[in-house]
């Protein structure tokens, strides 16, 4: 079988941490190509990893005719970045945000359609086993009709997005400019773009829900420049509502483990999945079930995501758990969060 030949558009610190030790697991993947602002960074990036080709102009990247592209840029740049790579040929896996732009996140996904090429968003909770398996569960068995649903997280990202430090699984090797998380313009908000999006992934894909309205408080301590904390209400397509809460917590807080839990509630049941506590829960018509979950299984990583990229070039026969439609949900309900802080109002899609 030929090498799978991958691009890199956006080579900062997660995707230096993350991403491309994650690729360079898998033996038939050749890294041909990597572009990111910074010379220097660049430079240390190619030399670690041994790409062939750096450029800090992702074109450079796609004119070497690649199979799959991881974008990894700021999400301002999604729609550009991802969008070229599709239309090139590419399968592509976006980092999250997915974009900030609602109408950019559905452009891309039709892109995608209409080039027959899988565009996968990076929600590497959806992949963890007991996420899977809850997921499975809400397929076959489900809840009945969504009544209400609650979403709360918690992570590690207080000095991050209050421009004071970094975050537990940084690489100092490929650290992004402040701007990539604290500038509004760049990065669209702050922990709702950058953890949230986590949340609404892992939520909207477990119940199929989408965002028809909601309102926002959004608060920024410190005198930072984006928000740190979110508590967000809902109401969804069929009339269910729901409650979306966020926290930046402070490095080292729970051996910096995110909290992460939704909680739905339908018309003949109810889901729970907490990942920090790692336990999955399905109430149905009555019974009770609780599934059997190993330890460390609730450790969010991104492995799943780069694992369906490459699936994908391959022709595997492998369920994507983060599709693009989900990211353009996600865009969605994340749009309607931040519009409804700046007005103060109830907003809608």
């Amino acid at each position: 079988m030929s090498p799978i030949r991958v691009g890199v558009i956006g080579a900062g610190s997660w995707a230096v941490a993350s991403h491309l030790p994650n690729l360079v697991r898998h033996p038939d993947v050749e890294l041909v190509a990597v572009a990111r602002k910074g010379p220097d960074q660049l430079r240390r990036v190619q030399e670690r990893f041994g790409f062939p080709i750096a450029s800090e102009d992702y074109r450079d990247v796609l004119d070497a005719g690649v199979d799959a592209c991881v974008v990894a840029s700021p999400a301002s740049f999604h729609r550009e970045h991802a969008g070229a790579a599709l239309a090139a040929g590419a399968h592509v896996m976006c980092e999250k945000p997915f974009t900030i732009d609602p109408r950019e996140a559905w452009e891309l996904v039709d892109i995608a359609d209409r080039a027959d090429r899988r565009l996968i968003v990076a929600f590497g909770a959806n992949y963890l086993p007991m996420v899977r398996h809850a997921k499975r569960l809400m397929d076959e068995v489900g809840i009945g009709e969504l009544e209400q649903m609650s979403i709360v997280m918690s992570s590690t990202t207080r000095e991050l997005l209050s421009s004071t430090g970094s975050y537990p699984q940084a690489d100092q090797d490929a650290v992004p400019e402040t701007s990539t998380w604290t500038d509004p313009a760049v990065a669209g908000g702050g922990y709702g773009q950058a953890q949230l999006s986590h949340a609404l992934g892992l939520g909207l894909w477990l119940t199929g829900a989408r965002v028809e309205s909601g309102f926002a408080f959004m608060s920024a301590p410190g005198g930072a420049r984006v928000e740190l904390h979110d508590a967000i209400t809902y109401r969804y397509d069929g009339g269910a509502i729901g409650v979306l809460s966020g926290g930046s917590a402070h490095l080292g807080a729970d051996a910096n483990k995110h909290a992460l839990e939704v909680r739905a509630i339908g018309t003949r049941g109810q889901l729970q999945i907490d990942l920090q506590r790692e336990i999955v829960s399905l109430f149905h018509d009555g019974e009770q079930q609780f599934l059997d979950v190993e330890d460390g299984d609730g450790a969010i990583h991104c492995q799943g995501p780069i694992d369906a990229l490459v699936a994908a070039v391959r022709g595997d026969v492998e369920r994507d758990e983060s599709p693009g439609e989900l990211g353009a949900r996600t865009v969605e309900a994340l749009d309607v969060a931040y519009r409804s802080a700046q007005t103060g109002r109830v907003e809608h899609r």
